[in-house]
């Protein structure tokens, strides 16, 4: 069952936020943990909801960001600096990005943009939601475990979305977080988001297939339980597979002209999903980047050097 509205999943464990965009809460006898960062304009939602769930800010101890993209750490700057004791977490590519002027100014860029088109500038005027280099934490990775009282998450490299992705996952509750790692619940399908490199994405899902999961838990448009939790990591590695082919062809069928073949995938995905919280140029621009993941190079750098083209930070 796919569940998309905010509220308590279980006796200590909270889904906030939108459908579009969530932020998970556990809680354990030594603290309380938030999973992803989200975007920023779902900041207001999520107060209102500890509000409403009875969760006690004052008790969260860490914040897990799951990869760098700026629609999973939006709300990561406005928390740390309101609760200061609170410790990010993140992997260690990850870190090396957020220590990059250029990087912090596309994903800044990037947050305003998709605040606008939600309709929520006015609504965020009172947070501070830009990432500057006041942000600090741990590095953790694959073998971390991070132990809360009672429920403990371990953490895997789960690259292929991006370089930096790693997936969390708690053992008791059979929880799974792969954030965009693992395939994106939209609308009744699941989109593989192998943006950086298709071969590790798919091999990062084999890692996560052996994992009983009573809930999969993503970052965009909320969580599954039951039994469909359980198959949707063979799902999203049989869909892995489909787009994988499917970007292949269009690769050679406009002749390695990148520019050309991120338009025409980025069309026909619209087409076929209109209404993805995504904007296409957005899209288009990360297709164009990471079209060839047979080729060997440090991924957000390059996205960095031609990004800057595909979008404008003066929208």
């Amino acid at each position: 069952m796919r569940i998309r509205k905010a509220g308590k999943i279980t006796d200590g464990f909270w889904y906030l936020g939108r459908e579009e965009s969530g932020v998970y809460c556990l809680e354990g006898a030594n603290g309380t943990i938030l999973i992803n960062g989200g975007l920023t304009f779902i900041l207001p939602d999520v107060l209102e909801q500890m509000k409403s769930f009875g969760i006690d800010a004052g008790k969260i101890r860490k914040f897990l960001i799951l990869h760098s993209h700026f629609d999973h750490t939006g709300i990561v700057p406005y928390i740390k600096r309101t609760w200061p004791d609170i410790e990010i977490l993140a992997s260690a590519p990850a870190w090396k990005i957020f220590a990059m002027p250029k990087a912090i100014e596309i994903m800044n860029a990037y947050s305003r943009m998709s605040a606008q088109l939600a309709g929520a500038e006015d609504a965020l005027k009172a947070f501070d939601l830009d990432w500057r280099d006041d942000i600090a934490g741990t590095a953790v990775g694959e073998g971390d475990v991070i132990d809360l009282g009672g429920i403990a998450l371990k953490i895997f490299d789960t690259p292929g979305h991006t370089n930096c992705s790693i997936t969390a996952y708690e053992p008791v509750m059979k929880a799974l977080f792969p954030s965009d790692g693992g395939g994106i619940p939209f609308g009744d399908m699941c989109f593989p988001s192998m943006n950086t490199n298709t071969i590790q994405y798919l091999e990062s899902l084999e890692k996560m297939k052996p994992l009983p999961i009573s809930y999969y838990c993503a970052d965009h448009y909320g969580y599954i339980t039951g039994d469909e939790a359980a198959r949707f990591i063979d799902l999203t590695i049989a869909e892995g597979g489909r787009w994988k082919a499917e970007l292949e062809n269009c690769y050679r069928k406009y002749e390695g002209d990148l520019d050309a073949a991120a338009k025409a995938i980025t069309d026909d995905f619209y087409r076929l999903n209109p209404g993805y919280f995504i904007a296409p140029d957005i899209l288009e621009a990360d297709a164009q980047i990471h079209g060839q993941e047979h080729i060997e190079y440090e991924a957000f750098e390059k996205w960095l050097r031609r990004g800057s083209k595909s979008f404008s930070l003066e929208r």
